[in-house]
């Protein structure tokens, strides 16, 4: 087989210290390496980070910074295209600085005639009417769009864009693999880490491991509080292993520690509780994920983390691409982040564990669907570049 090489140049959230999107950019690389295989086309990704020494070593593939938009041209000029995604790049949720940076190197691609495409990306929510054209320009210019939800597609509809020209497909993490040589059985098994430290009893063994992943967002806490109340629910129903899954460094370190200190002595009745400390590299928390029975997540790739290694996961709904990812498992978020029941929380985890085969067999062959179709944005990525030698 002939091959060529391209070079791609990939924009994103990225080396920021938060694994979700680590996973989002390490589902990209995987998902074009293993179609460049299949097709002959090699791929060499050039990544736009914050930190590209970090993303360099933690990839093995080039990095510029992304902030230095000399860099960031120089690459982009001597690419063969841009990938823009995923993840919710095109948000004003947490401020106004993200549009526009995340359009501007989009546009800067397109204007030094580069092919750019849309790779699986969650768009909105966009309050502020002013960036609707803008929005509506670049994404006409693109060769290829893919959204993560129907959500992102009815809005970019709504914008003008032909129901043919844009594809809903699984978010990206949807087929990140666990690390070589693991698999989802195995990765079941156990708990235990070198990277948490345990503040439980001593001597507990195989006990249900409930993965939770929480972050700051209501500034009274009360949804923390409310998470809290649920877990000392439970665990007084049940003897359980809290197994708290910081997703963004610092931040959700520390609202983890925020919901252990309210759960009070949960282990003098046979519970374990630790955390998984100062760990960035998504497969390695893919792996964390996997060895639990449950997951509780207010982040969103905490959830699919765990749908995509066949564990029930409980939403906690501070966005929209919450509901958005539970609707594709034909379920729904617990509640929210404004109306959260902790009784509610505690009686639908325990029903997990008692019926996780049931919820297996229910969701099994949906889960593997969407794991293939996560892999679609590289093939056609590739497929283009393909066509064009």
């Amino acid at each position: 087989m002939v091959t060529t090489s391209k070079k791609l140049v990939i924009s994103g959230y990225y080396g920021f210290r938060n694994s979700g999107d680590e996973a989002v950019l390490k589902s990209i690389l995987t998902a074009l390496e293993e179609e460049s295989h299949r097709s002959g086309v090699t791929i060499e990704p050039i990544v736009l980070s914050i930190d590209p020494e970090s993303t360099t070593s933690m990839y093995g593939v080039r990095s510029v910074h992304r902030m230095k938009m000399k860099e960031v041209r120089e690459a982009i000029k001597e690419s063969d295209g841009l990938i823009s995604g995923g993840g919710s790049l095109l948000q004003d949720a947490t401020g106004l600085k993200s549009i526009p940076y995340y359009l501007g190197v989009i546009k800067l691609a397109q204007w030094l005639k580069k092919p750019t495409f849309i790779y699986a990306q969650g768009i909105g929510p966009v309050n502020r009417k002013i960036f609707n054209p803008m929005i509506r320009s670049v994404f006409k210019g693109c060769k290829y769009v893919s959204v993560r939800d129907e959500q992102s597609a009815d809005y970019l509809r709504g914008l003008g864009l032909q129901w043919n020209q844009i594809h809903v497909v699984p978010d990206p993490v949807m087929g990140l693999p666990l690390p070589e040589g693991k698999g989802v059985e195995g990765a079941l098994a156990g708990a235990a880490s070198a990277n948490s430290t345990d503040v439980s009893s001593a001597g507990q063994t195989k006990l249900p491991v409930i993965g939770v992943s929480v972050r700051f967002w209501e500034s009274d806490r009360k949804e923390l509080t409310a998470i809290a109340s649920g877990l000392k629910k439970l665990c007084a129903k049940k003897a359980v292993h809290l197994r708290f899954l910081p997703f963004h460094l610092p931040k959700d370190e520390q609202a983890s520690r925020f919901i252990m200190e309210m759960l009070g002595d949960v282990t003098s009745k046979g519970s374990e509780v630790s955390i998984i400390q100062d760990l960035t590299d998504p497969q390695l928390m893919l792996e964390e994920v996997s060895k639990c029975d449950v997951v509780i997540g207010m982040r969103l790739h905490s959830l699919i983390y765990a749908a995509s290694q066949y564990v029930p996961p409980v939403g906690i709904s501070y966005d929209p691409k919450i509901d958005q990812f539970m609707l594709r498992l034909d379920s729904e978020p617990i509640g929210s982040t404004t109306a959260l029941d902790g009784d509610k929380l505690a009686k639908s985890v325990a029903a997990l564990l008692d019926q996780r085969s049931q919820w297996l067999k229910e969701n099994e062959d949906r889960i593997t669907e969407l794991k293939q179709e996560a892999r679609v944005p590289a093939q056609q990525i590739i497929n283009y570049l393909g066509r064009k030698g």
